[in-house]
Parts: structure tokens; sequence; C-alpha cells
């Protein structure tokens, strides 16, 4: 069987459960060695007795994305070990308050842009020299639908998925001239705790998993992937190229 992702370093935050821990897996069968980021110990240990079961390799890094001073020693560390980072699956997000825009808390509206938008930068720019280094950088921001529908009581959520999208949108215009290559990923409504909490009284089993989505991150995490600043839309199925205004 090929190994697409065969000697590639993949570091995947969020990696505990959902998609990053789909994707992780899916990573390590691809032939990557993971490095997996989440808070919980307990659920990365899981993680890597799978990994191993399959026959890949994992680095765990229990780490809170609210760590600054950490995210700040991870990329140093990472090019230390490796030398060069293939892969970021920047997956980790938080759903939010579900309320009108205006009723949410100073405190709840920064956690979710701490998390949703801040971590990522801080994180981009800790590993950005390890990407550098590498030959085929690929970074992957999830996104989703929200930031484009707006709909009523999912401001602070939608509002952040729109400024990660700005945000990949931008580092692929800055990385143009470079190997590295910036995706976003709509995953859509997906059979995860996230969908679970947004829509309690949803059946779940008519939803697609996160183990649907992960030979797409696959593909896009691979060296001979070709496109950069777009959104793959897992719904839709396809890649979708932003619309600027006229």
């Amino acid at each position: 069987m090929t190994k697409p992702l065969s000697g590639r370093v993949a570091l995947v935050t969020g990696a505990s459960r959902g998609i990053g821990r789909a994707a992780a897996l899916a990573f390590a069968q691809a032939g990557a060695h993971v490095v997996a980021l989440a808070r919980t110990s307990g659920a990365l240990e899981e993680l890597d007795d799978e990994i191993r079961a399959i026959g890949g390799t994992a680095t765990l890094v229990p780490l809170d994305l609210g760590d600054e001073p950490a995210i700040e020693k991870l990329g140093p560390a990472l090019m230390q070990r490796w030398g060069k980072l293939d892969i970021l699956l920047a997956n980790a997000g938080i759903l939010g308050p579900l309320s009108p825009l205006t009723h949410a808390s100073p405190k709840e509206w920064a956690k979710v842009f701490d998390t949703n938008v801040t971590a990522n930068w801080r994180l981009l720019k800790s590993v950005e020299p390890a990407l550098q280094a590498s030959d085929a950088a690929r970074v992957i921001l999830m996104t989703s639908g929200a930031a484009h529908k707006c709909l009523a009581y999912w401001g602070p959520y939608s509002i952040s998925k729109a400024a990660v999208e700005a945000m990949g949108r931008t580092y692929a215009a800055e990385t143009a001239t470079t190997p590295l290559k910036v995706m976003m990923v709509n995953p859509g409504p997906l059979r995860t705790r996230m969908r679970a909490e947004a829509m309690p009284g949803e059946d779940p089993l008519t939803l697609k998993t996160p183990e649907d989505l992960a030979p797409h991150l696959v593909a896009i995490a691979s060296p001979d992937w070709a496109q950069s600043g777009k959104i793959f839309d897992f719904p839709k199925g396809k890649v979708l190229t932003p619309q600027m205004p006229g």
C-alpha cells in the first residue's frame, strides 16, 4: 500500500477526539509521524495505542493552546528534534455561547477568539521556521459554514471562523512564492461532540463521521497538493475559491 505521507512530520491540534483524532490516525496510517497535541493526557495515550496498533508512530504533547509560553517553545522543539514540520492541522476550537451577539460576556467572547483565532496565530508564528524547512509544507485550518451563513445566535463562533479564513488567505498570499500551501477545510455537520452541543436534538446517526473526512485531509496534506488560499468544502466534495468583492 502506498503511503503518501511517508517521512512527513504532522502536528495535529485537538488530536484527542473528533476530527483531530481521526486525522491523526489517518496521517499515521499514511506514513506520517504524528505530533499529537491536546489538553487530555489520557486521551492522547489512547490515541498513541491506536496509532501503534496500525504500525504508526506518534509523539504526545499534552498542552493547552491557551498556554502562550508553551506554544512559543513548541516550534523550536520541533525544529530541534526533526529539523522541519511538514504538516500543521490546526483543528482545535470551541463553539462558545449560542446567544444573541450582544448577550455574550466579554469573557466568553475573549475565550472563543483566544482559542479559535489567536492561539492558531501564535501556533503558526511558532512553527513557521520548521514549516519553511520542509520541501512541501501544508497548513490546514479548520473553518465552518457558519463563517458565511452568519446565523442568529452564532455570533462569536461565526465571526471567529471568518477571522480564521482571513488568516489563512492572508498567509497563503504571503507564502505564494514558496512551496508552502495553505488550505481551509469546512467539514460540515459531522458526528462530533461540538456538533452535539450545537444541535442537541439532531440524530447523530444521520451525520457523516470524522473518519469520512480524514482521507481528504490526507490528500490536502500530501506533497502533491497544489492549491492554496482556498476552502475545501467537504459537504460539497470540492474546493471553493473565496469570492472577492468586485
